[in-house]
């Protein structure tokens, strides 16, 4: 007696499940109306467990009490209510935090119902090298802007901060004042208690200056010791005492080094434009001209070139 053969289509099914269940992916399938889980191959079983007459959204996700917020469902049909094609999305799966690669697509069941069949395939590791890049990619953007000494911007980032601040102010007609200091007789402290010190020295007045100003300020370090401050909706009355307030916190600053108790002053210059109407070159020119004469002056003071 022969034993009970199977239809062609029920042996169809086994050898598609057969090749499913071999592939290093999940595939499942889901009613779109109720999204019940009416097939998962072995890979999604190994890590999600049996579909046991459940949800998609109950197997497959953590802590969910109905259908997904990211659910695909309503961009696989048209408005007619037909499949539209494949639809490839990135996600990071909520149980396992396992990142995948999902190509989505509605398609007809055997019984006539619509469904969603998925394959997703882990890409963790790529997006973690890809995460790791753009860390690495931000982290040169800052260092390309960024003082390796002080923290401060660099000069590469004062320039291009300044050029859209006077752009700005240009656009609003709102003034804009630069500040420039110079650290006084530096050179002898580096001669007198080495490189070291200076250093210390720079780090000190850096933080002493970032102390001072406004989160809109833009403060930099220009180059060896001077230092600049652009100054938005800021007129030369209050950049000039802006200035003051940091002269007197430069020159009660005391830094410890090797046992020893070192300060240092500065000499400021102030320069504006009352409407950004001013290329950032002419401001530092008219701050830079205005420090020469504070130094000129005796040094631990603040200038305007005009005066």
């Amino acid at each position: 007696m022969k034993g009970k053969q199977n239809s062609p289509a029920v042996d169809g099914f086994q050898a598609v499940s057969t090749i499913l269940d071999s592939l290093d992916a999940l595939v499942y399938v889901a009613a779109m109306d109720s999204h019940e889980l009416l097939f998962m191959n072995e890979y999604g079983r190994s890590k999600w467990g049996e579909a046991g007459g459940r949800k998609c959204w109950q197997v497959l996700q953590a802590d969910q009490s109905g259908p997904c917020t990211f659910c695909t469902n309503n961009q696989l049909l048209d408005e007619q209510g037909q499949p539209t094609g494949v639809l490839v999305w990135e996600f990071q799966n909520t149980v396992n935090g396992h990142w995948y690669q999902c190509r989505d697509q509605a398609i007809r069941w055997p019984d006539g119902r619509l469904v969603r069949i998925e394959i997703a395939t882990d890409i963790t590791d790529r997006k973690q090298m890809e995460q790791q890049l753009e860390a690495a990619r931000r982290e040169a953007e800052i260092r390309a802007d960024t003082d390796a000494l002080t923290d401060l911007n660099n000069r590469r980032a004062f320039f291009n901060l300044g050029r859209q601040v006077l752009r700005q102010a240009q656009s609003s007609a709102t003034p804009v004042s630069l500040v420039m200091f110079d650290l006084d007789h530096f050179k002898q402290i580096n001669d007198e208690y080495g490189h070291a010190a200076g250093d210390e020295v720079l780090k000190a007045m850096a933080t002493a200056a970032a102390g001072q100003v406004r989160a809109t300020d833009i403060l930099a370090r220009l180059g060896g010791e001077e230092f600049a401050i652009l100054m938005p909706q800021t007129t030369l009355q209050q950049a000039e005492k802006l200035s003051e307030r940091l002269c007197q916190a430069l020159a009660a600053c005391v830094i410890s080094f090797e046992g020893k108790q070192l300060q240092c002053t500065g000499s400021f210059g102030v320069s504006t434009a009352s409407s950004g109407e001013a290329s950032l070159d002419a401001l530092l020119a008219q701050a830079d001209k205005a420090m020469f004469k504070a130094k000129g002056a005796g040094r631990n003071r603040v200038s305007i070139v005009d005066r």
